[in-house]
């Protein structure tokens, strides 16, 4: 590939593997506001140096085990409240039901997703866990996981601020983990602001989930919320401080890039979605600031243009699921497999199956746990294609 020499030394400089500043971070994103095309062609070098023409997707089946939650986001539609339609406090009859049909269609990925420590709260929930024999949330997705692992499918846990000890028991049956920063800014936390009646998205307690999985060594996806009201310099904040957790432990496996979209049910239901340059530039200022990165943005959440973002840096579509909606964004189907294939492919990328953990992760895992994966898994530490196709 020839070498790409660029009128900005900042950039440059990352493409010669040199780090670079906050303040020249900064300036690559104000020179970007006006022309980003230099900023892109450097991230599009930089994937291409590390990922090659590959994007990925891990196949799955989203269990939304539990969507009461001690906290409220002012974006966030995932939360119910008891006696709403949309409430779920899934059986073990119900959980196994789904993990059979996910193994038909032969997911490799079971999400599971809860809200806040819903049992802090709820009656209904302490009523829930207990019909089903259990104390806790943790408890449940901790045999959920183990089921799961039976059946042939690779559990990945996103169930916000859990405890070193639960994190721990999680680790023996869970190839990864996952949990948003969503922003570094304790500004975002203030009255009238999005995090303002969510405890635990307060930075200190998501850095110290964030911390706590390189303690334990848990590959760990976790990634920040665009347009929610922050700053440029907020951004560049949250994806230092993932960069940092990450070279002290190296245990992030992949930074997911969520673009936010306004829902009818929330606070922020006139807010605007985020703009689609923004978004960008946002996607490829952190592939600057991590060259050697995964980095994922939901493709339903982009559906008219998700394709084009495979020219500014991103490697990896995330879960997509053949049998579930998105829980999370229930107004935004995930695409057709066979579609983003055919949608890679016509932007010059081939896209292959992964497991919830990346093959450069595998190490973290125990042996039992890589055991497991042998069965379906090619050369390369993805998914046989004959398996997911």
């Amino acid at each position: 590939m020839n070498k790409l020499v660029l009128n900005s030394e900042s950039l440059n400089k990352v493409l010669e593997n040199k780090t670079i500043s906050r303040e020249n971070i900064s300036e690559i994103y104000q020179n970007a506001v006006n022309d980003p095309t230099e900023l892109f062609s450097a991230a599009q070098n930089l994937r291409e140096k590390f990922k090659n023409n590959t994007v990925t997707f891990s196949k799955k089946a989203f269990f939304n085990i539990v969507n009461l939650c001690k906290d409220t986001c002012s974006y966030c539609t995932y939360k119910s409240e008891p006696g709403e339609e949309k409430l779920s406090l899934m059986s073990k009859q119900q959980i196994l039901e789904l993990m059979q049909l996910a193994k038909k269609y032969r997911c490799v990925e079971a999400l599971f997703v809860t809200g806040e420590q819903p049992e802090q709260k709820y009656q209904e929930a302490r009523d829930w866990l207990k019909e089903n024999g259990f104390k806790s949330t943790a408890e449940y997705l901790i045999h959920s996981s183990e089921i799961a692992l039976e059946l042939g499918l690779f559990p990945h846990t996103n169930a916000g601020n859990l405890s070193f000890e639960e994190m721990r028991e999680l680790k023996k049956t869970n190839v990864s983990m996952g949990i948003m920063l969503e922003n570094i800014s304790e500004r975002l936390t203030e009255r009238g602001m999005p995090h303002y009646l969510a405890a635990s998205k307060r930075p200190k307690a998501r850095m110290q989930v964030l911390e706590n999985s390189g303690k334990l060594g848990i590959p760990m996806t976790t990634g920040i919320l665009v347009g929610i009201g922050e700053t440029i310099e907020e951004v560049i904040d949250s994806i230092l401080a993932i960069r940092e957790l990450h070279e002290k432990y190296g245990n992030i496996q992949e930074i997911i890039l969520q673009n936010f979209q306004p829902k009818s049910d929330t606070i922020m239901k006139n807010e605007p979605s985020a703009d689609e340059k923004y978004f960008k530039t946002i996607v490829a200022l952190s592939r600057i600031i991590m060259p050697e990165m995964n980095m994922q943005i939901p493709p339903n959440l982009s559906p008219k243009s998700y394709q084009s973002f495979l020219s500014v840096g991103i490697n990896d579509w995330g879960g997509i699921s053949p049998l579930t909606p998105d829980f999370v964004n229930p107004e935004f189907a995930w695409p057709e497999i066979n579609k983003v294939d055919s949608d890679s492919k016509n932007a010059g990328f081939e896209l292959k199956c992964r497991f919830p953990v990346y093959p450069e992760f595998v190490s973290f895992i125990s042996k039992e746990l890589r055991d497991k994966m042998a069965v379906i898994e090619n050369e390369e530490g993805l998914v046989k294609e004959e398996y997911w196709r």
